[in-house]
């Protein structure tokens, strides 16, 4: 089939292509079919991604998003795939992540007869994302692709589904794109500023917490560089650790789970908590217990793009709806009259403290592990996860120095990490690229090591392999001690694994042979080649600082 140059489906490219949008991950369908065609004809201006599993597609797009700041774009096919890739819409809200899906649709003559694979995807994806859409008219197909756009990148940033019904993707699809979409972003009022700064002034124990997305280099150097010339301490919300360099004198480390117990203590002895981005919710405030309403009426000053997110938990002193870089900009420009070096000094001197390698009594010391791929890899490397208890080693002692650097789902999605790599690998071919994943966290999304081998994608994943689902393990064994049920992995080879995909692998069994295997790692993706750590574990060392013996009360 010949298809017209004015279609819907044609509509749809013609304004992928004038926002700006270089890369779409897909897994295909014949629901589609109209809209891969058009793109067939803009293969110099878009590259399609086709992935093994819908799940890997939306994370590599919405790995995408959070590295560029532009929507990821993904597409897949009604009914399964989209339900697949709700994880990664999921993701994309949780981590206030710009991204679209597409979705095939059945057509829109059989919608309520219970045809093939139909779902209702404003009902399905309705709480899930910011805005659920199907397109009833070809004629507007310019129309919801451009507030799609619109609606991922303004206020707080996050997914958009967009439902493409069979038979209009062939109609007429009514006027062509004629700009890109400009997000419209709010800045603080002077007044507001003022306020902070008469604030600040009285403060005696103030403390800078961070988060959220769509932050710009010269906003973070600017907030970094105020927060440094005041010596005011700056914490990180969860999985935000490369927001600012963690070695910035001040820098006391992120709000995520298993925090310094010294920044808790910090946090709640603050007289003035200053959060820009940060939503302040479960995992920052340690499941709602770090702050108390009462005291955040006196103490905390608010900044958010999204107007629902202040006043959602926490009742603030001051509250005001921003971008988090131009409420940064602003508020740099701010002298209060004094500073607060001794304190931002020790801040992060407890960091450095408690991000420095831990004694374990096994063969791999994961803290040196960590350690020892900070000393290696370039400043700009991107380290990506999913979840698990072997992430908690990567958090607490990995350092970051420069700005998207980390990949991680604040989601606590398993899954993620390694379609997040490769995802951030199409982004930027020149950056080194590391997986940490979990053994359970890695079999999610291990086929997409037929990707990666398909499209040449030198990623590096090491899976830390401990036999176990660590993370539920260990609560298992704290609430039920020694009764272990549906926890207990049986693995596969991964090197036989990886080698079927033609990728280098190395199996490591103690913590001085890790350096010569990721150098060789290293080496190999350096050519194009996907390759593979197979890092066996000890299940015992469960977490930093906590065993299976401890928790069984040995």
């Amino acid at each position: 089939m010949t298809q017209a140059l004015d279609t819907a489906a044609r509509r749809l490219v013609d304004t992928l292509v004038m926002n700006g949008v270089d890369k779409v991950f897909c897994v295909p369908g014949e629901s589609y079919l109209a809209v891969l065609d058009a793109l067939a004809d803009v293969r110099d201006k878009i590259e399609v991604i086709v992935c093994r599993h819908e799940a890997g597609a939306a994370n590599m797009a919405e790995a995408y998003g959070k590295l560029t700041g532009k929507p990821g774009v993904c597409m897949v096919t009604r009914g399964p795939g989209a339900t697949h890739a709700s994880i990664g819409v999921h993701t994309a809200h949780q981590d206030s992540t710009p991204m679209i899906l597409f979705v095939g649709q059945i057509a829109l003559t059989d919608r309520g007869r219970g045809a093939f694979q139909e779902v209702d995807y404003r009902e399905v994806f309705g709480g899930l994302a910011k805005w659920a859409a199907e397109i009833e008219s070809p004629e507007r197909t310019v129309e919801v692709v451009e507030r799609a756009f619109a609606t991922a990148l303004q206020g707080r940033m996050g997914p958009v589904v967009v439902a493409l019904p069979e038979n209009i993707l062939h109609d007429h699809g009514g006027p062509a794109p004629v700009r890109p979409v400009a997000a419209a972003k709010a800045a603080l009022d002077p007044a507001f500023v003022e306020q902070v700064r008469e604030r600040l002034s009285r403060a005696e124990r103030p403390m800078l917490i961070l988060g959220g997305s769509g932050w710009t280099d010269a906003a973070t150097d600017a907030i970094s560089g105020w927060a440094e010339r005041l010596g005011l301490p700056v914490a990180l919300s969860f999985r935000r650790k490369d927001l600012i360099r963690n070695d910035h004198p001040g820098y006391a480390g992120d709000l995520g789970l298993g925090p310094n117990p010294k920044l808790v203590a910090r946090v709640k002895d603050a007289d003035l908590l200053l959060v820009i981005g940060a939503r302040m919710g479960e995992n920052p405030t340690q499941g709602y217990t770090l702050l108390d309403r009462a005291r955040t009426a006196e103490t905390l000053i608010h900044i958010h793009p999204g107007p629902e997110e202040l006043g959602r938990v926490w009742a603030p002193a001051l509250a005001a709806t921003a971008d988090n870089s131009l409420a940064a900009l602003a508020l740099s420009a701010i002298e209060p009259g004094r500073a607060w070096s001794e304190q931002g000094a020790t801040a992060h001197a407890d960091f450095i403290a408690f991000s420095s390698p831990i004694e374990v009594k096994s063969a791999v010391n994961m803290s040196e592990v960590v350690a020892h791929l900070a000393q290696a890899l370039p400043e700009d490397a991107i380290i990506t996860n999913g979840a698990g208890n072997f992430a908690a080693w990567l958090h607490r002692f990995h350092r970051h120095q420069a700005r998207r650097t980390q990949l991680a789902p604040t989601s606590g999605a398993m899954g993620y990490g390694y379609p997040a790599a490769l995802g951030a690998k199409v982004v930027d071919p020149s950056r080194e690229v590391v997986c940490i994943a979990g053994d359970g966290d890695f079999m999610m999304s291990a086929n997409e090591m037929a990707t990666a081998a398909q499209y040449g994608l030198g990623v590096i994943v090491v899976v830390v392999d401990n036999g176990t689902f660590g993370t539920i393990r260990m609560h298992q064994e704290r609430e039920y001690p020694a009764r272990v049920i549906a926890t207990e992995l049986k693995n596969p080879d991964f090197v036989k694994y990886a080698e079927a995909f033609d990728a280098f692998a190395v199996r490591c069994e103690r913590t001085e042979d890790f350096p010569a295997a990721l150098a060789a790692a290293r080496e190999a993706a350096a050519g194009g080649r996907p390759a593979l750590i197979h890092l066996i574990t000890d299940a015992e060392q469960i977490a930093p600082g906590r065993t299976i013996t401890d928790l069984r009360g040995g």
